[in-house]
């Protein structure tokens, strides 16, 4: 059976991956994500003490309106300071299969950067449910396609190289959602935290008819 949190990011198509200098503009950022209709909110360990900033979006945001995970996650220690800290789901740029069989043991979905089949097969392996693309940007929409060819039901979530331009391609390809960072929250750069939730605006509406093949 589907997790339940894979399921919810799935419906959400967008997960906003958050890097911020501070908690202050971490927690501004995840704000206007959420006031721009996006849930899914990947809090990255290159945040200086992440976990507390994770332990306050969730003290601080009702759980309907968040789905909050932990990025940048390179080994299973980190992983449970974040999962104790709140998070719900955990993102790495690479497969570390301890951290994996953790995740599983515990029901928390796991999603490692993967960039070839072979590391895609061992995640699936280890009951990995969706494979981040990383970085999506050296791939593009094409790669998923041919990914699909011989593994039809896997389930893939590309993360950088994903812009308001080309999500209606990764989709047609076959994703089941997309990680996005600085296309999404460059405007907090300079404070401009209204462009940020405009741009979760448009994000929400380009998945939407994504979804729909518009």
């Amino acid at each position: 059976m589907e997790n339940k949190i894979i399921k919810l990011i799935k419906d959400s198509g967008v997960v906003a991956v958050v890097r911020a200098a501070n908690k202050e503009e971490a927690t501004q950022i995840a704000l206007a994500c959420i006031e721009g209709g996006l849930k899914a909110i990947e809090l990255t360990f290159t945040v200086p003490n992440a976990d507390q900033v994770i332990r306050h979006l969730k003290l601080h945001i009702p759980e309907e309106k968040l789905i909050l995970g932990a990025g940048t996650v390179l080994d299973v220690q980190t992983a449970k300071l974040a999962i104790e800290a709140g998070a719900k789901y955990i993102v790495s740029p690479g497969f570390d299969l301890e951290t994996a069989q953790y995740c599983k043991s515990i029901d928390v979905p796991y999603m490692p950067g993967c960039m070839t089949i072979t590391e895609m097969l061992t995640a699936l392996k280890a009951g990995v449910e969706v494979i981040k693309l990383f970085p999506g940007s050296v791939f593009g929409p094409s790669f998923v396609k041919a990914v699909k060819g011989p593994l039809p039901n896997i389930q893939i979530m590309p993360t950088g190289g994903v812009s308001l331009d080309n999500i209606h391609e990764w989709f047609k390809n076959g994703v089941v959602a997309v990680g996005v960072g600085g296309e999404l929250t460059a405007p907090a750069k300079t404070g401009n935290f209204e462009g940020v939730k405009a741009n979760a605006k448009a994000f929400v509406e380009a998945v939407n008819k994504a979804k729909k093949g518009v």
